[in-house]
């Protein structure tokens, strides 16, 4: 049901002048699933205030519920094609009216977290970009035959809610940069092992997989009334700097069932690191941030170790934030482990002299589609200095891609050795007092000699040099129109 309507809404989408591409396509279905959601999920609401004799207040006034404005209903329970808007009437209604009532939430909540304030949020970061009336009609008609009144349909949705996001990826840098792949996520969660009672967070969202991941991991431990409370109220918590991220993070836990996630829509790095206290502080860690971006000298000045590089500011926040005995997976560059520029080396020594780094896992390229660098995986305990650091040399014996991406089984070896630091043909283990302390350079070199060259195919090839060629055209028509 829900994938065939998704792919029709997006046949419908690729025809209307106002939406461009696939970071469009999943912001517009976005806001109209969020509302449909919202609707069912008050009508749930009314339903159990009715059954216990209570009554419910909507959150929403009536000429902006979904079944006023988007599809009302006749005396049968169908759509009234009399009374429905469409054409001009119902984009200049959700322009005029909708979108500015509904962003109003944000000022009107009573605080932060609570839907009403989210509501505000989302609508205060998006527009409607359907320029055709008729075309929003015919979405909104199939965005209204989705049902989400059970648990499986919620589970299929929110999956393939998820199969848009990874989709993303392909639609250039910005939309990569959501997408962690999730069996990444879930080998990480299972080193880290959060516990229901702990908060888990996020500085750098994304698409909020790594929230949303744990949500799943938890939930199912989840056996009374308090541990499901605790999870949908004090477990989770993020930051996100971009408009269409945060939304989309914002959207994806919902729909995994946290009603009114702690994310916020801020630049994290913003914050100085020495204002952290220990009441900001979080139990577990877990964040891909972004690398290769470059941050602002008033924002350098933030961190002790000044760099302009985004994913060593960001290291340096979430150990900051991090509790003692806290646990911490990160995902950075592999080249983090060997620069031998003054903010590398300070950083490597700030790591290994606060915390246990105990697992470094090695990815393989193409374990991030679209990511032209390779990325390995930092896992530490903060509050005692790193004394052996465990490695291990993830290699799936293909090359990884689009048709072939990384998947749980490649993932298994690697969680099985973790859990005992054991040696193998990928795995080894380094004392620290063996490295050299002017550098502290960790390289990754594997003394198994399991060092293999993995040749990409020439399609590989060519598909890359077309995407930067597309990125390189985007630019330029970028600067053209600041011109």
């Amino acid at each position: 049901m829900f994938e065939h309507a998704f792919k029709k809404i997006d046949d419908i989408l690729r025809k209307d002048a106002g939406v461009s591409s696939e970071l469009d396509y999943i912001e517009q279905t976005s806001w109209l699933l969020f509302l449909k959601y919202l609707d069912a999920l008050e009508q749930d609401r009314a339903q159990i205030a009715e059954l216990h004799g209570q009554p419910h207040t909507f959150l929403l006034d009536k000429p902006y519920r979904w079944h006023t404005w988007a599809t009302p209903l006749n005396a049968s329970g169908t759509l009234d094609h009399n009374n429905a808007l469409i054409g001009d009437d119902l984009r200049d209604f959700v322009d005029l009216k909708l979108f500015p009532y509904l962003k109003g939430f944000k000022q009107r909540a009573d605080r932060p977290d609570t839907i009403e304030y989210k509501v505000g949020e989302i609508f205060g970061e998006l527009k409607n970009k359907f320029q055709s009336g008729y075309n929003l009609r015919e979405v909104i008609e199939l965005v209204d035959t989705l049902r989400f009144n059970s648990q499986t349909e919620k589970h299929e949705l929110s999956d393939l809610y998820e199969a848009k996001i990874r989709s993303m990826g392909n639609a250039g840098r910005n939309g990569g940069e959501y997408y962690t792949p999730r069996p990444l996520i879930r080998a990480m969660l299972a080193v880290v092992k959060p516990r229901i009672g702990e908060t888990i967070y996020d500085g750098a969202l994304g698409s909020a997989g790594f929230l949303c991941e744990s949500f799943e991991r938890l939930n199912r431990d989840a056996k009374n009334v308090a541990n499901r409370k605790k999870l949908q109220t004090s477990t989770f918590y993020g930051q996100e700097k971009k408009p269409l991220a945060y939304v989309i993070g914002l959207m994806n836990m919902i729909l995994h069932g946290i009603e009114a996630p702690n994310i916020i829509h801020t630049n994290t790095l913003e914050l100085n690191n020495n204002d952290i206290q220990e009441k900001d502080r979080h139990d577990v860690i877990l964040a891909n941030p972004p690398f290769g971006g470059r941050e602002r000298t008033e924002v350098q000045q933030n961190f002790p170790i000044k760099t302009s590089e985004t994913a060593f500011l960001f290291l340096q926040h979430f150990i900051r934030k991090l509790r003692a005995g806290g646990r911490a997976g990160i995902v950075i560059k592999n080249t983090f482990l060997s620069n031998t520029d003054n903010a590398s080396v300070s950083l490597r020594k700030l790591l290994l002299e606060s915390c246990d780094l105990h697992t470094i896992l090695d990815c393989p390229g193409g374990t991030f589609q679209g990511a032209g660098v390779k990325t390995v995986v930092l896992f530490f305990t903060k509050g005692s200095a790193t004394r052996r650091v465990w490695f291990y040399q993830l290699n799936p014996g293909r090359n990884l891609g689009k048709t072939n991406p990384l998947n749980d089984a490649d993932l298994a070896d690697f969680i099985s050795q973790q859990a005992t630091f054991a040696d193998s043909a990928q795995s080894w283990s380094i004392e620290v007092s063996g490295i050299d302390k002017k550098t502290f350079d960790l390289s990754v070199k594997n003394p198994n000699g399991n060092d293999e060259i993995v040749h990409r195919s020439p399609q590989e090839i060519l598909d890359e040099i077309a995407a930067l060629d597309l990125e390189s055209a985007e630019i330029l028509q970028s600067i053209r129109g600041l011109l």
